[in-house]
């Protein structure tokens, strides 16, 4: 079965806190992806505690977003629908939790599909660590349904991921 990983698609990081003219550019092209995948669908949120500030990434990024609980932690609206299961909720850039579920289900998967935002945070730390837990499966991220923080930072991290022998897709 093919999977597509749909990470952090939030209000904060649309049209909320750390949201972008980029990201929300790709809403279109992600209603569309998932609409015609044909497997199953897992959604990451970004989700922070209300002491945001006081942990190391709020020092790093001192913008508080995704904070459980608020309207800028849901899930963007018009894709609620889509969620087959409730999100996979991760405190840090890659999800170790995402990681172990598709370990313990990698029998029945044929490809990985990872779609979202940022590319250059999230995106890519959920790629590689994939690509760690299953060395074996094809991971692909689809370039046309992905934002960075900015246009480089996003090119960049899609050239990071090629090196590290995931495939960029530019599907739309």
């Amino acid at each position: 079965m093919d999977y597509l990983i749909v990470v952090d698609m939030q209000k904060d990081f649309v049209d909320g806190a750390l949201g972008t003219p980029m990201a929300q550019a790709i809403v279109p092209a992600v209603i569309e992806k998932i609409k015609n995948f044909k497997g199953k669908i897992l959604f990451t949120r970004d989700t922070h505690p209300e002491n945001y500030l006081d942990t190391q990434e709020g020092k790093n990024l001192p913008v508080p977003h995704c904070i459980k609980g608020t309207e800028g932690w849901e899930i963007i609206k018009e894709l609620r629908e889509y969620c087959q299961e409730p999100p996979i909720d991760k405190p840090t850039f890659g999800s170790m939790e995402l990681a172990e579920k598709l370990t313990e289900e990698k029998e029945e998967i044929s490809s990985v599909t990872l779609i979202g935002l940022c590319t250059d945070i999230c995106v890519i730390s959920n790629a590689l660590l994939i690509k760690a837990a299953l060395p074996e499966v094809p991971v692909y991220v689809d370039a046309s349904c992905c934002a960075g923080v900015t246009e480089q930072s996003h090119k960049n991290a899609l050239e990071a991921m090629k090196v590290c022998q995931i495939h960029i897709a530019e599907e739309g």
